[in-house]
């Protein structure tokens, strides 16, 4: 019996051994590989409720602002702009103006431009012709008056009251800009849902 107790030790101290050592000799770089327990019912994040679609499609997507992904907590404080270049809120707290990054492609070569930010805004809020299949944030702009285009580098959201936390709520994962090139009926898969678009830089 004590032999065998001194082997399991042994055995159980060569485990603890080697899994510490393969941490400690980790390099940075490579491949993380995340299981998903199930797959998202679209890859359309404004239609898609759950977190499923959201963290496939997120590196898809652009927003116009993110929270900072090097800060530990999400606030107010941590928002940068990612297709905007900055913003400014009016005097009196009812109208956000974005600034757009120039020379903003979609994956088949389009220029992305003030038009897409308003497709998506309408879309969102039922004011568009096309529809998405559902749309499970509509609730989110209730106070979203419009988005007006002020060339093709400016957009400005009017709201119907003043809401500070409009830029968290686009700052979010679940607020990413469409391209209004690509019908959400249109170009649709067999099964109805908004085909992906990816935006890239130069």
């Amino acid at each position: 019996m004590a032999r065998k107790l001194r082997a399991i030790a042994a055995s159980a101290l060569l485990i603890a051994a080697s899994v510490s050592g393969t941490a400690f000799a980790e390099k940075p770089g490579g491949v993380l590989r995340i299981p998903v327990f199930d797959n998202p019912a679209s890859m359309s994040i404004h239609e898609e409720s759950a977190v499923l679609a959201e963290r496939a499609m997120m590196g898809v997507f652009n927003n116009l602002v993110i929270f900072d992904q090097h800060v530990k907590q999400n606030s107010l404080a941590s928002i940068i702009p990612d297709l905007a270049t900055s913003w400014s809120w009016s005097e009196d707290g009812t109208q956000l103006t974005f600034p757009l990054r120039e020379g903003v492609k979609w994956h088949d070569g389009k220029l992305f431009s003030a038009a897409d930010v308003k497709c998506t805004w309408d879309l969102m809020t039922g004011r568009s012709r096309d529809a998405l299949r559902v749309n499970p944030r509509k609730s989110w702009y209730r106070n979203l008056d419009e988005v007006t285009t002020n060339g093709d580098y400016e957009v400005t959201f009017h709201l119907k009251r003043p809401q500070p936390a409009l830029l968290a709520l686009l700052a979010s994962g679940w607020s990413p800009v469409y391209p209004c090139h690509i019908s959400a009926a249109r170009d649709a898969q067999p099964s109805g849902r908004h085909r992906p678009v990816q935006i890239y830089r130069i």
